[in-house]
């Protein structure tokens, strides 16, 4: 019997002669049935009514990670998710705790990462007659529109086989995030300790294999044969799969050049004879059948059409994934592929036989020559030291830097400075590049920065905007608590996108977008005891960021960036709506506005 189960003894009522039975409690019980199943880190914040179980788990012999705000350890577990392919865990109190783990969860399953939410809650007796309990809330309510499956556990009985279900929904076909509600009640509830771990359920095969059907495979392949420029694009779905040696051998015998979507870089090395990143605009323009290898056209890729692509209906899709309501999302879907990554590839590879073509040799010659142009022309642009920084300088800096670490972890968020680094940062290992995901969500980084160095041991570089940092930037103590090897970039140029924005009144308050002018981020991490730098140039930038990475110490290094070198919302400007009125002068307007707010 496991020693957390053992808790106290009680003898039978109305005898002293029977043998005495152990018991458990509903915190012992869901300690182990998560270690049965190998989940032995938990991230997480102490409070009513989970604090003695995060106390327990640690006892126990679990890895329990405190954080100063729920949202930042549930972007950990979501990113953990994806790093492992076992749910990530997420630990928060009642109510607003809940609430704020709840955008990552909703993160982690947007983004198909498999996570597990579990919350304290009010017991239901309270919450269903609305009694105005502490924290009362109908969490499992709320709960299960964001995420991929909820439930609540009400009996110590049932814990086990809950365990099970969130673990089994957040991993099986399209993975996502679960939602366990735990009400206070159940913790303290006591059962006999032989049944309790009888009750526990230990997950078998929770994410099988999804071979797809021999003639979907064939179609494929025919629509595959008749393309005169076709392209493979890569999708974090991929990177997930950790099946790099099949989309290796898939993509190299193929012949087809490759586009890899943020998170899919380094599953092939940038540097790949068939990358075709730097000569993204020409591939989607010009392209007549894509291969989609775990990405969705979303926005992207420009949902598959308008100006980002050719002719309309002129490109024909090959759709690899494990969901067939994702087909036909937003474009007609000429081959659907349905089933696991590495079964459709290698189900692909093998029925290409040993005769098949190469691509056109002309499409390989214009692919080959675009991203070489690109490449060439960019190069002076990335080797210039001005100071304050510019985002080419700064960025080519960390390019350097990340060819000679490549087993470096790289997170990143921004506008700008997320932007341009997804194109200049070249990545040569898989699930080596952590970043926004689908929804974009700002915020992710020292979450994900965490996770990355808990979970897999190696050094971690987070390159951040000074606003995405904003978001999460408390966590730099958790990073020192634990002693943790992350260096933190922080893109400093004084604002949002820009830092030279002004009030249009006139009058004293900033502009919405500008920040504190020049504030001093490193000492920030230097008041938690890690190491804090301020550089102003792409050379000091390179020593300060090559020490914190030889040293694994904690470290901040406050990069000062050009105010005025950014630009409105990054590469995506085109969502942010504009007004079609500049400024609003007609007097008569203004008349009747104002005696309206007299009235």
């Amino acid at each position: 019997m496991n020693t957390s189960t053992a808790l106290q003894t009680e003898t039978e009522p109305g005898t002293t002669s029977e043998p005495e039975r152990e018991l458990t409690d509903g915190f012992h019980l869901l300690i182990d049935a998560l270690k049965l199943n190998d989940l032995n880190t938990v991230y997480g914040v102490p409070g009513i009514p989970i604090t003695d179980l995060g106390r327990m788990m640690q006892e126990e012999g679990m890895r329990v990670l405190s954080f100063r705000h729920e949202q930042n350890a549930g972007n950990a577990a979501a990113i953990a998710g994806f790093l492992t392919k076992k749910p990530g865990v997420c630990l928060t109190v009642s109510a607003p705790g809940f609430l704020n783990g709840l955008t990552a969860l909703a993160h982690a399953t947007t983004n198909c990462w498999p996570m597990i939410l579990i919350s304290g809650s009010s017991e239901r007796e309270v919450v269903d007659l609305m009694q105005g309990d502490y924290e009362e809330m109908d969490q499992l309510a709320i709960a299960k529109p964001l995420c991929k499956a909820a439930y609540r556990v009400l009996h110590a009985e049932d814990i086990g086989i809950a365990v099970a279900r969130a673990i089994r929904a957040a991993v099986s076909g399209r993975p996502g995030g679960v939602y366990l509600d735990i009400p206070g009640a159940l913790l303290g509830q006591a059962m006999d300790a032989v049944e309790g771990a009888k009750s526990l359920v230990k997950v078998i095969d929770p994410a099988p294999a999804q071979f797809p059907a021999p003639a979907a495979v064939e179609r494929a392949l025919d629509v595959i044969k008749s393309a005169k420029k076709p392209l493979i694009i890569l999708g974090k779905g991929a990177a997930y799969a950790q099946a790099d040696e099949v989309v290796k051998d898939f993509v190299e015998k193929c012949g087809i050049p490759y586009l890899p979507m943020s998170m899919a870089k380094g599953l092939l090395p940038d540097n790949h004879p068939q990358s075709a990143g730097a000569a993204r605009s020409l591939v989607l323009k010009e392209s007549d059948v894509v291969i989609m290898v775990g990405a969705r056209l979303n926005w992207l890729l420009s949902h598959g059409k308008g100006k980002s692509w050719g002719a309309p209906h002129s490109t024909r899709f090959v759709q690899i994934d494990i969901e067939p309501r994702e087909m036909d999302s937003n474009v007609e879907i000429a081959a659907p592929l349905v089933g696991d990554i590495e079964s459709c590839l290698s189900a692909l590879t093998e029925g290409m036989g040993g005769d098949w073509k190469a691509p056109p040799q002309d499409w390989l010659d214009a692919v080959r020559e675009k991203r070489d142009a690109n490449v060439t022309r960019m190069a002076p642009t990335l080797q210039n030291n001005a100071s304050p920084m510019n985002y080419a300088g700064a960025l080519g800096a960390l390019k350097r830097i990340i060819e000679k670490r490549p087993d470096a972890i790289l997170v990143n968020e921004g506008a700008n400075t997320l932007d341009f680094a997804r194109s200049i940062i070249d990545m040569y290992k898989p699930r080596k590049r952590l970043d926004v995901g689908t929804w974009g969500v700002m915020g992710v980084g020292m979450g994900s920065a965490i996770a990355a160095a808990v979970e897999t041991g190696l050094p971690v570089l987070a390159v951040e905007g000074d606003s995405a940092f904003g978001f999460s930037g408390m966590e730099i103590e958790t990073i020192c608590r634990y002693k943790l090897p992350v260096c933190i970039v922080v893109f400093n140029n004084n604002g949002i996108y820009r830092g030279t924005d002004t009030n249009r009144s006139g009058g004293e308050d900033p502009a919405p977008t500008v920040f504190v002018e020049d504030s001093r981020y490193d000492m920030m991490m230097q008041a938690f005891g890690g190491e804090g730098r301020h550089v102003t140039d792409p050379d000091a930038l390179t020593r300060a960021v090559n020490e914190a990475m030889d040293s694994g110490k904690p470290t901040l290094i406050n990069a000062v960036i050009d105010p005025a070198a950014g630009k409105e919302s990054g590469n995506i400007g085109n969502l942010n709506p504009t007004s079609v009125v500049s400024k609003r002068t007609n007097h008569e307007v203004l008349e009747i506005l104002k005696q309206k707010a007299a009235q």
